[in-house]
């Protein structure tokens, strides 16, 4: 069963709503870093490509990256994260600020700030990755700091989202204060999860797993229509949310709320990379049902951002002007 449309005008109204949204994004954030060269030769020394180096670029990710795609959509987001005491964590408050977010960052003198190194080719074919991080659990006098700042910043948002990459920020207690928050506030908390951590997301208003993650879950298989809307039930009485938004690659997503259930069919036309996909999803879902947007309506627009986003190379961010653009395409294909 296909989700219904959204027309032009409406999701305009929606996005043009984002402007006053203020969200709250807690979770891991990092920082990615692509080094990039040619390669014309093997190394004699061992059967590996010899990368002669022709440029660097690096860009804020994880949840840091969900926050941006806020910000660019227009939104406002206040990102509460940990770093460690680095030259790391100073850029990426930089570049946070940059981006037009407000870093609220807990250092944690124990640990590296989270950086991820991939070293790819002209044709931006990933060569190697080199991870700098710490996963252990935040614990102690860190994690209450972080629990604060969420209880800060938690009254000023329309919507509470998580981004959890299993590096230590997004622990059991972190979890339920952002969950006891949304539900003293009456906002909507969304999760991009992580399996270890399902047990963590009970409550959640919404949770986006991609299907490798929901198969995990439910010692499922996910090849089509059906089996979509099997394991996203089994996924939503596992995790113990209110809904759920697999996300299926070539396939679309499979929406289920308390209200509806169904399929979306991909909008991406072509594919380059999909580093942070996941990332513009809940960025721009959470955005939307925060502006109004049922949950139909907005994973219709998550699904449109997705497409432009991972028509880009590494993290990337969607505009609400090439959001609009997209809706409208879509609107005229179809007629």
């Amino acid at each position: 069963m296909l989700l219904p449309p959204i027309a032009p005008e409406r999701a305009r109204s929606i996005v043009r709503a984002f402007a006053a949204v203020p969200i709250l994004v807690i979770g891991d954030a990092m920082i990615d870093r692509f080094i990039a060269g040619r390669v014309t030769r093997i190394s004699p020394e061992a059967p590996v490509p010899v990368v002669a180096f022709e440029h660097e670029t690096q860009r804020i990710g994880g949840a840091a990256n969900v926050a941006h795609n806020i910000a660019a959509l227009g939104g406002h987001a206040t990102l509460v994260a940990v770093t460690g005491m680095d030259d790391a964590a100073a850029t990426l408050a930089r570049d946070c600020r940059e981006a037009g977010i407000a870093p609220s960052l807990v250092a944690d003198p124990s640990r590296c700030t989270t950086a991820k190194v991939r070293i790819v080719t002209e044709r931006n074919q990933q060569v190697a990755r080199i991870d700098y991080e710490s996963d252990v659990e935040i614990a102690g006098d860190i994690e209450q700091r972080v629990i604060l700042e969420v209880r800060k910043h938690a009254p000023a948002a329309a919507a509470i989202v998580v981004s959890d990459y299993l590096k230590g920020c997004v622990t059991r207690r972190v979890m339920e204060a952002a969950a006891a928050a949304a539900r003293r506030l009456g906002v909507p908390l969304l999760v991009d999860p992580k399996i270890p951590h399902i047990d963590y997301y009970a409550g959640a208003t919404l949770v986006t797993p991609n299907h490798h993650e929901a198969e995990t879950a439910t010692h499922t298989r996910v090849r089509n229509e059906a089996e979509a809307r099997e394991t996203a039930r089994r996924f939503r009485e596992r995790a113990g949310c209110r809904g759920v938004l697999m996300t299926r690659g070539d396939q679309g997503m499979w929406l289920l709320t308390e209200d509806i259930e169904g399929q979306l069919p991909t909008s991406a036309r072509e594919v380059s990379d999909v580093t942070g996909a996941g990332d513009t999803v809940i960025a721009t879902l959470t955005l939307s049902i925060a502006a109004g947007a049922t949950a139909a309506e907005a994973a219709r627009l998550a699904n449109h951002a997705a497409g432009i986003s991972v028509s880009r190379f590494g993290p990337a961010t969607v505009s609400a002007d090439e959001l609009m653009q997209a809706v409208s395409a879509a609107e005229t294909a179809a007629t």
